[in-house]
């Protein structure tokens, strides 16, 4: 079973930057399809991004396509989420998550993952 920690969020102004990342242990993360969802007070649970288990394949949600940069290093066993010119909007628990049947189609969908990291933080000044 594959056990994720997120790490990476904080504060940060308008206009920046953050590096998500997302370690894994008790397993290989070359397996696995893996994404990043968030999650904003009083609003459901949104997908920001998403990699093909090879990472030949990425896709992002509509409000994050041009910002944000999804990548994966199979060798570190790390998901990692650049975050760029943020904006207040984005502030949210940022979720990452494994899906072991590598299902692309279900790349948005979070019923689809496996398993979940803890959060991390992350909050934009206006």
């Amino acid at each position: 079973q594959v056990q994720l920690v997120e790490s990476g969020g904080g504060l940060v102004e308008t206009g920046g930057s953050l590096r998500l990342s997302c370690a894994a242990s008790g397993g290989t993360i070359g397996g696995y399809m893996m994404g990043w969802f968030r999650r904003a007070p009083g609003k459901e649970r949104e997908f920001v991004a998403a990699v093909s288990w090879g990472g030949s394949s990425t896709a992002y949600g509509d409000s994050v396509r041009g910002r944000f940069a999804i990548s994966r290093d199979n060798a570190k066993n790390t998901l990692y989420l650049q975050l760029n010119s943020l904006k207040p909007e984005d502030t949210a628990v940022y979720y990452c998550a494994a899906d072991h049947f590598k299902n692309w189609r279900m790349r948005e969908n979070w019923e689809s993952y496996d398993y979940w990291g803890q959060g991390t933080q992350v909050t934009v000044s206006s």
